[in-house]
């Protein structure tokens, strides 16, 4: 068995000769690794937890750990997580809560990535792709090849439908339909030129007056960005640095902020 001699394997967990447990890993009573499961370094699990096949986890994450809940008084609940999933660095996965039903599920196939948080009594489908630092409260589901963008916290008990598609950033307080796309309203835009930044960097007055006046058609004229860019490069004089800024935004495959 592959075990780092600095992990601390309780007597009462059961893993596999298959799996590789690295160094600095804590692993409780009550736990169950399936086959070829991968335990990078310093991942924390406990118990009650079932944990199928081929997992890899990264490091810092911690694994079925007891549920974020006051209510909860060392009641025996569990977590079971299905195979081939993708664990990143600094991913909480509570346990259950006997009120809750007292199980955390995982499917297979997820990608579950850095900073992401599933609270207790969760329903996670298969394939599911949980984005850097996604945030789901206690009690929610999510369906197969659901996506929450990054940075997105889900409020308690709300359902995520199969294939949705939730943008980064976006609060969700109540259930997201199957197949969608949804996202918060985003209203970004360019509020003109860092000038202060560039003249801490040793821009000359002349550069920054150029690019004050290139950015002035861009943001402040009734010209769209196309109509914008054409002018700037009909006039006589293009600077370096205003040239730089229009092979930018014709080099965008997105679009630029305005």
């Amino acid at each position: 068995m592959n075990i780092h001699p600095t992990a601390i394997v309780d007597p009462g967990a059961k893993i596999p000769s298959s799996c590789t447990v690295g160094p600095y890993c804590v692993i409780g009573p009550q736990v169950e690794l399936g086959e070829g499961c991968s335990l990078i370094s310093h991942v924390i699990m406990e118990g009650p937890s079932r944990i199928g096949a081929e997992n890899r986890f990264y490091p810092f994450s911690s694994i079925g750990l007891a549920p974020q809940d006051i209510s909860y008084c060392g009641e025996p609940t569990r977590l079971e997580m299905g195979s081939h999933n993708e664990i990143r660095e600094f991913v909480t996965i509570n346990r259950g809560t006997q009120k809750g039903g007292g199980v955390t599920r995982i499917g297979s196939s997820a990608l579950i990535m850095a900073y992401a948080h599933v609270a207790h009594d969760c329903s996670i489908g298969d394939h599911v792709i949980l984005a850097n630092a996604a945030t789901l409260g206690g009690h929610v589901s999510v369906g197969d090849w659901a996506v929450v963008g990054a940075l997105c916290p889900v409020h308690q008990f709300v359902r995520i439908g199969k294939h949705a598609y939730i943008g980064g950033g976006t609060t969700i307080t109540r259930d997201v339909l199957p197949f969608s796309k949804t996202a918060a309203e985003r209203n970004t835009h360019a509020y003109g030129l860092n000038a202060i930044g560039l003249e801490r960097r040793g821009f000359s007055k002349e550069r920054i007056v150029e690019l004050h006046h290139a950015f002035k058609l861009l943001l402040a004229s009734k010209l769209n960005t196309s109509q914008a860019l054409e002018k700037l490069k009909s006039e006589p004089e293009i600077g370096e640095d205003v040239q730089l800024l229009i092979s930018f935004i014709e080099a965008s495959e997105r679009g630029v902020i305005k």
